[in-house]
Formats: C-alpha cells, sequence, structure tokens
C-alpha cells in the first residue's frame, strides 16, 4: 500500500483522535486499565478504531502489526489489558508518519500507482532498494521467457515435470531464433544480477547497474512481446 499525502493526513487525524479520547480517559481514571472511566464496548470501539489505523497506515505486514500480533498473545487477557499497548503502537505509527518515516518496502510493492511490475521495480531502485529492485526486475525477465517459450512451441517443463531454469529457457529461445544471440547474453547477464540478488551476493552490483537493468528488460519485452 502506498500511503499518498492525503491519506497519510486522513490516517493520522484517525490516530490522533484515538489517542486522544483515550488519554482523556485515563488521565483520570482510578484504575491503571482505566475500566473506572471507559465501558467495555468504548474499550472495543477504541481497539477496533486503532487497529483499523495502523493496519491501514501501514500494512498488513508491518512491524507495527507484528507488534500487534505479538500483544495480542501476550498483552493481557482482555481488551482492557492491551488497549494501553495498540495505543503505544499508535503513538509510534503516528511519530513515524509525521516524520516522513512510513515509506517501508511494502508499502511500496503495495502501491497501486504502479502499472506494472518493472515499474514498480524502478520504484524501489529509485527508493534506495536496489536489491529488491533487482529480483522484481529478474523475476519478470524470467517469467517472461516462459511465456515466449509457449509463444513458440518450446516446452518450459522438463522430462520430469519439474519447471526447467532460466538460463536453459534462454538457451533454447535463442536456438529457436525467438531471439538473436545477442540478447542471449544479454539476458544470462540480467539473470546473472538477479541471482546475486536473490542469494544475498549484495556487493556483486550498484543501485546503478539495478537501473539499467530494469530499463534493459523493459526494453527487451517491448521488442520481444509474448
Amino acid at each position: 500500500m502506498s500511503v499518498t499525502p492525503s491519506h497519510a493526513a486522513l490516517i493520522e487525524q484517525q490516530l490522533e483522535d484515538v489517542i486522544t479520547e483515550y488519554e482523556h480517559a485515563v488521565r483520570g481514571a482510578q484504575h491503571y486499565d482505566a475500566s473506572d472511566r471507559l465501558t467495555e464496548v468504548q474499550v472495543h470501539d477504541l481497539s477496533t478504531r486503532c487497529l483499523a489505523a495502523i493496519e491501514r497506515g501501514s500494512g498488513s505486514g508491518s512491524m507495527y502489526m507484528r507488534q500487534v500480533e505479538h500483544l495480542r498473545t501476550t498483552g493481557g487477557q482482555n481488551e482492557f489489558d492491551r488497549l494501553p499497548g495498540y495505543v503505544g503502537i499508535g503513538k509510534s505509527l503516528l511519530s513515524d508518519l509525521r516524520h516522513g518515516f512510513n515509506q517501508s518496502l511494502e508499502e511500496l510493492i503495495h502501491g497501486d500507482i504502479f502499472g506494472d511490475f518493472l515499474e514498480m521495480a524502478r520504484h524501489l531502485a529509485d527508493n534506495g532498494y536496489k536489491d529488491a529492485a533487482a529480483v522484481i526486475a529478474g523475476s519478470t525477465l524470467e517469467a517472461h521467457l516462459r511465456h515466449l517459450c509457449s509463444k513458440h512451441g518450446l516446452t518450459v517443463d522438463d522430462a520430469k515435470g519439474k519447471a526447467k531454469k532460466a538460463d536453459t529457457l534462454n538457451s533454447e529461445l535463442a536456438k529457436a531464433t525467438a531471439y538473436s544471440k545477442g540478447d542471449q547474453k544479454n539476458v544470462t547477464a540480467w539473470l546473472d544480477l538477479r541471482n546475486s540478488a536473490a542469494h544475498g551476493q549484495y556487493s556483486d552490483y550498484s543501485a546503478e547497474q539495478v537501473v539499467l537493468l530494469i530499463a534493459s528488460v523493459r526494453d527487451f519485452l517491448s521488442r520481444n512481446p509474448a
């Protein structure tokens, strides 16, 4: 999920409202869980609104939501016990939103601003995630090779029914003159870069090479439609 400025402002307001309501209730409370000031219905209302804002603002797989899940299992037996923790997580997210620290990898990946995977990869690269960008661009290339194989009557599985490796597909496509030997060499290099990223060999390539990879794959796909 991509958090646009207007979206972030709305989430900030939602979090602020919940935090303000909770802090107003506990300010004069006699009990630590504010059970003398809040009814069960109010607690569930605040919890639901707080969790909804946290998930909207950070994504279902974010660190914030992992903290929420941890709290659900260790934070007490009822919502009265857990609500202070939810509000604390909400405060952390609110602070990060206000300081512009909300652009997590998952938010970038799930953003609806992307028209295709290569745009996604370029956006990730532009935001400092060269390794994820390389994997996505390389995986997009491999998927395209499989489509090209189908187009040219080539099998994508071996005799045992296992998926052929991308390098094998590349070699067979070039042999079938689906594209040139020059393209074959380029595809080999692009796949090598993707494999380095997928296996954690992040120092083997630069951010500039990833940007070039994305542009090159885009050009390859446009010249060799499947």
